[in-house]
């Protein structure tokens, strides 16, 4: 594999200039036709309505069988969702040297910034980024100079409001693996010691217009450095799921519904119960934008995470992975070519 320099020093292509796809964007899929892509049958993941009166079972069932589900019901006022997608599509809509102005670099978390997914290929994605990790005002007053708080207060808000879904959602789903509120509090702190603050992290993604989509890829193959990740898609069409049995399947999401999908960290805390599912998106998209916003749920980097195996359970249970701390987790990803589960499968 060809090695690219660092991503932090990789200049995103402006993508909306492009006429035909530039050799550095073409994949290879020897694997399928533009026929084969086309016909795909779409699958529908299971449908989570969160004031059912079932909806730990549902939850569970869903994350044990699928590893991802699609909530309806959640709770995020449309309102606000509609703000946000106004403020991600102003966004990308900006010249590409204006967002070039808040390019993530080496030390950095936040802004404009491209699939950190590159570092592990040699051909570069379809796909333009910002990181939004806590507030974004700093990014935000070079973008908007005159009315940058506006836009903040929206991104803002919507951040709290899926932290405090995903709050509901992991007591829920530890509940499920049988761990109990002392113990989730012991394995899991989701206040940042440095700046005693909530970690909140946000990634926001733009696919544009491409001439010849059978020959690129939104998002590479991946699976999350996360608990689990709450998805908002403006638009239904790209994202794919891995089958062990029938390949990569299509997804039909629901307009009204969050994807939610298993990550890493509960592939671990749960010995293996739940699966961190592989992903892509595929482009399709010829006329218009296709954007989506994830919220990335994960403890901060100084705890250790390790599989939660129940000490009076009838049949004794043997983790299956090692305990790591998350940031080292982090690294060990990154070293075994984003593949960390496997490299601490026991």
């Amino acid at each position: 594999m060809a090695e690219l320099p660092p991503i932090g020093l990789l200049t995103p292509l402006d993508l909306s200039t492009v006429e035909t796809v530039p050799e550095s964007h073409v994949w290879p899929h020897p694997d399928e036709s533009s026929e084969k892509i086309e016909s795909a049958k779409m699958v529908s993941i299971p449908v989570v309505d969160f004031n059912d009166d079932n909806v730990l079972e549902l939850i569970g069932k869903a994350c044990e069988e699928w590893g991802m589900f699609q909530l309806i019901n959640h709770g995020i006022p449309k309102t606000l969702t509609a703000e946000t997608e106004e403020v991600v599509r102003c966004l990308f809509a900006l010249p590409q040297s204006q967002k070039m102005k808040t390019l993530n670099v080496p030390g950095t978390v936040n802004g404009y910034c491209m699939a950190r997914l590159t570092k592990h290929h040699d051909k570069m994605m379809w796909h333009e980024g910002f990181n939004v990790i806590g507030s974004p005002v700093d990014d935000f007053k070079k973008l908007w100079p005159s009315d940058y708080q506006r836009f903040c207060d929206i991104m803002e808000e919507y951040q709290l409001k899926m932290k405090a879904l995903a709050d509901k959602l992991i007591s829920l789903i530890f509940k499920f693996l049988g761990i109990s509120d002392e113990e989730m509090v012991k394995k899991l702190s989701y206040i940042d010691p440095a700046t005693g603050k909530p970690h909140l992290a946000l990634r926001l993604n733009s696919y544009p217009p491409c001439p010849e989509p059978s020959k690129v890829i939104g998002l590479a193959a991946h699976t999350d450095t996360s608990l689990f990740t709450m998805l908002h898609q403006t638009r239904r069409e790209g994202l794919q799921i891995l089958n062990e049995k029938e390949g990569w399947l299509p997804l039909a999401p629901r307009s009204d519904a969050l994807i939610i999908n298993i990550g890493d960290f509960l592939q671990i805390i749960s010995n293996g119960r739940f699966s961190s599912i592989p992903h892509r998106v595929m482009i399709r998209e010829t006329e218009k934008p296709t954007m989506s916003i994830a919220y990335f749920f994960h403890p901060p980097r100084h705890l250790y995470i390790s599989p939660y195996c129940k000490p009076l359970s009838e049949t004794p249970q043997t983790p299956i992975y090692k305990g790591v701390n998350v940031k080292e987790y982090f690294v060990i990803k990154a070293k075994n070519n984003a593949n960390g589960i496997a490299a601490l499968t026991i």
